[in-house]
């Protein structure tokens, strides 16, 4: 097997500026085609609700269902599949769902509120979600770990309905995926998925009820679906592909960091698995691990495409310079597998999720460390956050004014409305002020 041809670039280098942004620009075109067919299948479940939805489902799942209660995957269903799981696979369930919980439940928010010295209450009020919907990706690409990571914070946020869809093609079912959704706690379940599974959970259909926000991934056709219809519903975020970004001071074992590298590169062949590093010594260590250690890979077509369009091993002069290019790249999951990572991880602003020292793999992230592995990718850690117990959450503002407060108020108010030319507004105030 030949050696892969992975990208080195050097921060010293008068063009690397022009070559770091060549190599993490994620820009996946807007196909006008995939929005116009898109389009029509929310159309169509709007108009048609759960024939338009079997009828999608049979043509793109090569399924045979017949009428809509077919759809929906009972909870006995579920309940049996996490009861028929082998020990070691309920084991490893049970743990990453209890790790979590109990992180989940350290996000919760609370109403809070406070006094004036004229007795006005000015406040906060922190509710749940009435409901939301789960897409899982199902048939190759099935992930239990992905239902646990999105069910649980919105079970833990008090979410009153959780609804599961995931497709099963040629009506094959992931006995993990149901077993990680009865332990989660789903509430309701159905077979489809796509773009016409997003419509369905976002206007809904006599069989499936509407939602008020969908999260959870799924390809172009789920990720354009969810573009449409946000502001009929809320949307977690609209992920690209998944992202690893490495810096290590050279003294980390090389086969661990190639391995590292691998565990995201597998996922698809537009992931991206950057590492930085100031010892070109050890950037060429880890090169030959790569490349000793990818036949031994049962995904090694799909690394190798990976690593040779859009990976890179990047050399700078110190750990200060790779904090400032990590913080450019912005990536969704940062091992920091150095000396100190702790003093390192201060230089860091953005970034989905930090794996401080040598021995925390991302994978543990991935599965059961306890933090969400529901991340922003495609340098929107800049200005985004980890999926978390807030996003099933609403924030109401309560306003209680004292007469006093309210009389005050109003002379405040009232000026300004008049400048806005709002006299309604103004008179409004204006009724409530003391004489």
């Amino acid at each position: 097997m030949s050696a892969i041809n992975i990208t080195k670039l050097d921060n010293l280098s008068a063009d690397f500026d022009q070559q770091l942004h060549h190599l993490v620009t994620w820009d996946e075109a807007d196909d006008r085609d995939i929005n116009h067919r898109v389009l029509d299948i929310i159309t169509d479940v709007r108009q048609n609700g759960d024939q338009a939805v079997i009828n999608y489902t049979n043509r793109f799942d090569q399924t045979n269902f017949s009428h809509a209660g077919e759809l929906e995957l009972s909870q006995e269903t579920l309940k049996a599949a996490w009861e028929q799981l082998p020990a070691d696979q309920a084991q490893a369930l049970k743990t990453a769902a209890e790790r979590i919980r109990a992180y989940a439940e350290q996000q919760k928010m609370a109403s809070w509120q406070y006094t004036e010295a004229d007795g006005t209450v000015l406040g906060q009020k922190v509710t749940p979600l009435d409901s939301a919907g789960l897409y899982v990706p199902g048939g190759k690409a099935a992930y239990p770990s992905s239902v646990l990571m999105n069910a649980i914070p919105a079970k833990v946020a008090g979410v009153g309905q959780l609804v599961m869809v995931v497709p099963t093609p040629k009506g094959e079912t992931n006995q993990l995926v149901l077993a990680a959704a009865y332990l989660a706690g789903v509430d309701r379940a159905f077979a489809i998925g796509g773009a016409q599974a997003v419509a369905a959970l976002a206007y809904g259909t006599e069989t499936i009820p509407a939602v008020a926000k969908i999260v959870g991934p799924g390809n172009i056709y789920v990720a354009t679906a969810k573009k449409l219809v946000f502001g009929q519903v809320g949307i977690d975020m609209i992920a690209g592909p998944s992202e690893i970004l490495i810096i290590c001071d050279g003294k980390t074992n090389p086969d661990w960091i190639a391995m590292d590298l691998f565990s995201q590169a597998e996922h698809d062949e537009n992931a991206q698995s950057i590492l930085i590093s100031d010892n070109a010594d050890f950037l060429a260590a880890v090169e030959n691990s790569i490349n000793t250690l990818l036949p031994t890979m049962e995904r090694a077509d799909i690394i190798r495409t990976s690593l040779s369009s859009r990976g890179a091993l990047i050399k700078v002069n110190n750990l200060d310079e790779a904090a400032e290019v990590a913080n450019r790249i912005a990536p969704e999951h940062l091992e920091l597998s150095v000396e100190n990572p702790e003093a390192l991880s201060e230089q860091i602003r953005h970034a989905g999720a930090i794996f401080l020292g040598r021995y925390t793999a991302e994978a543990l992230g991935d599965y059961c460390a306890g933090p969400n592995h529901v991340l922003p990718t495609s340098g929107t850690a800049r200005f985004s956050s980890p999926l978390g117990v807030y996003d099933f959450q609403k924030r109401t503002s309560l306003i209680n004014c004292s007469q006093a407060g309210a009389s005050a108020l109003g002379k405040t108010a009232s000026v300004l409305a008049r400048g806005e030319s709002l006299t309604a507004h103004a008179r409004s105030a204006e009724y409530r002020i003391k004489d």
